[in-house]
């Protein structure tokens, strides 16, 4: 199974990051290609299933629409292929740091499978986890349900036999429902998932609302985030290191990360550690007014 070192960081995991959508430009027109990247070399069945995911033009739209819907209508971060790329990464690097400790996922557990099959899992739950955003946000983990479904089938179809592509797709399936907020993930693959997707908020990812000048606690956290490491942790199996240019970020870890992390299954494995970059703290706001 492919490892990385130690202090290997989640943007270095084969693949420099493509930017994200710029304030006031389409969120990702369909000229512009963002190729998905996962470090899959080991794992075939992965490969061929991101080989697929390169050539769906479908699933493709699927990211734009989701994309207009959060960058264009809703001023909020992008939901689209950047977005579940990088949740991608990091949630295969968090699930191969777990295995790597000797913890289960549980399609081996529960199902005798492979870890290279819950890999396959939880990559495949990260890139399809916020499709239903091309429909609406509210309820979008619903959305993605319907919109995954036939869309595992496709995807998986040919490398399972029909009782493992079941239980593969099931567990995507539960997996995309359980990031929604106060979600009940059953299982290691869906708590990595979900954490996952609270992890994409380094620099230039959570800053879109802010640069477009929405001024809330929110979007100055957000804007106080430098960058995000994953690694193999001291005293527990995963460390995530955030390092911030203002303490204001605190929020994001306080009120995003610490809620995905609660009852996600992974609070046994994770250490989380915040620092301010340098002496003196950047400033983000020069002059706030109450409406």
């Amino acid at each position: 199974m492919e490892e990385g070192p130690p202090t290997e960081t989640v943007q270095s995991e084969g693949f420099e990051l493509p930017p994200g959508p710029a304030p006031g430009e389409p969120a990702l027109p369909f000229g512009r290609s963002v190729t998905i990247r996962v470090p899959a070399r080991h794992n075939a069945r992965l490969q061929q299933i991101i080989d697929r995911v390169n050539r769906d033009d479908e699933l493709y739209a699927y990211w734009v629409c989701a994309n207009v819907n959060a960058v264009d209508r809703l001023r909020m971060s992008d939901h689209g292929p950047v977005h579940v790329q990088i949740v991608a990464n990091v949630a295969l690097r968090l699930l191969r740091l777990l295995t790597a400790s000797g913890i289960s996922p549980n399609v081996v557990r529960n199902y005798g499978l492979s870890p290279d099959d819950a890999e396959v899992v939880v990559v495949l739950a990260s890139l399809l986890h916020d499709i239903g955003m091309a429909i609406h946000r509210d309820d979008h983990e619903q959305f993605s349900l319907f919109l995954a479904a036939p869309k595992l089938r496709e995807l998986l179809d040919g490398l399972y036999d029909p009782p493992v592509r079941t239980i593969l797709a099931a567990e995507v399936l539960h997996a995309i429902i359980a990031h929604r907020a106060n979600g009940r993930p059953l299982t290691l693959e869906a708590g990595i998932v979900r954490v996952a997707d609270a992890l994409d908020m380094a620099q230039g990812r959570s800053r879109i609302a802010f640069e477009a000048g929405a001024i809330n606690i929110h979007s100055l956290s957000a804007a106080a985030i430098e960058r995000v490491e994953v690694t193999a942790g001291e005293q527990r199996p995963i460390r995530i290191a955030v390092t911030m240019l203002n303490s204001a970020g605190i929020f994001q870890l306080d009120h995003l990360l610490k809620e995905k992390l609660k009852n996600s299954g992974l609070e046994p494995y994770v250490e989380v550690l915040a620092t301010v970059q340098g002496e003196a703290e950047k400033k983000l706001l020069e002059v706030f007014r109450l409406p």
